[in-house]
């Protein structure tokens, strides 16, 4: 009688686990503790920078028309700002002169691939493909080698990270996003960037958005009032040691490093 009622608190108990279990797993649960496994091996790009100093970054994606840049580049310069453009090829096909002008005048560049490709699309070799024609084509046209990529779209994974930065890329973001190629209007991009900067900032402009021209100069001295210093990416990120929190993109010292 004592072996018939141990059996079948086995039985029961087995039971009970096996219908936690499918509870667990239809709830999501499993799903979630997957998800804990997977983004250990995540890879994740810069999206800002963990420091205390007042400083941020400007950037400019170069797409499509170059209306705007001179205005631009005589705003960055009159304020003597220096900044980071991310140029795709084919613009840099279209407007030659117009790169020049831009490393001449002594800013950053950036790769933003040749094409604007969805790169999630692309097999390893075609998304190198990308990035080596565009860093071609730009240094020829400079003299300059860029070593920040920006993915187009915002679209990136594991196997493109890995590439790129095999070829000497550090992936970038960012973390402030102007959204002016919604045209929304001057004080919809002033109000956006200014309410959501923070020291070591990655800030998102274009350079062919019809109202960023006039709301850069707004920007800029109000960054400038509340102590800011605005530098090139490459300048805000830390050298050396350093990790990237794969939940936040944040670029950190290593501890003890310096």
């Amino acid at each position: 009688m004592v072996l018939l009622r141990r059996r079948r608190l086995l039985c029961w108990g087995a039971l009970a686990t096996l219908l936690l279990a499918g509870v667990i797993c239809f709830s999501g649960l499993c799903g979630g503790v997957g998800g804990v496994f997977n983004a250990a091996d995540r890879e994740v790009p810069i999206y800002a920078v963990d420091i205390r100093e007042k400083k941020l970054a400007i950037s400019f994606d170069a797409a499509w028309g170059a209306d705007y840049t001179p205005t631009l580049l005589k705003i960055l310069e009159e304020n003597d700002i220096k900044t980071t453009f991310f140029l795709t090829g084919i613009w840099v096909k279209k407007y030659p002169e117009m790169v020049k002008a831009i490393a001449a005048a002594g800013h950053e560049l950036g790769n933003h691939t040749s094409t604007h490709p969805h790169c999630n699309e692309l097999s390893e070799e075609e998304f190198i493909e990308e990035l080596k024609d565009n860093e071609e084509m730009i240094f020829k046209l400079t003299g300059k080698r860029t070593r920040l990529f920006r993915p187009p779209f915002g679209e990136y994974n594991n196997t493109n990270i890995r590439a790129a930065r095999k070829l000497g890329y550090e992936v970038i973001q960012w973390s402030v996003d102007s959204l002016d190629w919604q045209e929304l209007g001057v004080e919809a991009v002033v109000d956006r960037v200014l309410k959501n900067a923070h020291p070591g900032a990655i800030v998102l402009f274009h350079n062919n958005a019809k109202y960023t021209p006039e709301a850069l100069p707004v920007i800029l001295k109000s960054l400038r009032d509340q102590g800011y210093k605005i530098v090139p990416v490459s300048e805000l990120l830390i050298k050396g040691d350093y990790y990237i929190e794969r939940h936040s993109g944040l670029q950190k010292r290593k501890p003890g490093s310096r």
